[in-house]
């Protein structure tokens, strides 16, 4: 008998406006990195995944600089809340909330995503 190949790839997926989009396959996400997609508004998206595997999603773009880089940042926890540093001036912002840790009056948009 022969079986056929299991198919087990989970795709990650961001809430826009008129429903879910897939990104991509939550396999191309190492932990402790980020990635840059492109969304079909022309936006960039910042998409990571952390060791406990719960995915993020945020604007990729740096307020501060004004440059597409946020997806290249180093990411970390503070206080328990993970955060991505910006590669330029190293602000850092809430992978969860959008808000920077350094200038409270910046933030960037925050993505919902789920994997199916």
């Amino acid at each position: 008998m022969t079986l056929a190949p299991e198919t087990t790839a989970l795709k990650l997926q961001l809430r826009m406006e008129d429903g879910w989009f897939t990104v991509c396959d939550l396999s191309q996400l190492t932990p402790g990195r980020g990635v840059a997609a492109l969304l079909p508004d022309g936006h960039q998206v910042a998409l990571f995944a952390d060791r406990a595997g719960r995915t993020y999603a945020i604007d990729n773009r740096d307020p501060f600089s004004g440059a597409a880089v946020l997806s290249r940042g180093l990411t970390g926890t503070h206080q328990g809340r993970p955060f991505v540093a910006s590669p330029l001036l190293k602000q850092r912002f809430d992978l969860e909330s959008g808000r920077c840790l350094d200038d409270e009056a910046v933030g960037v948009a925050v993505y919902d995503v789920r994997t199916v």
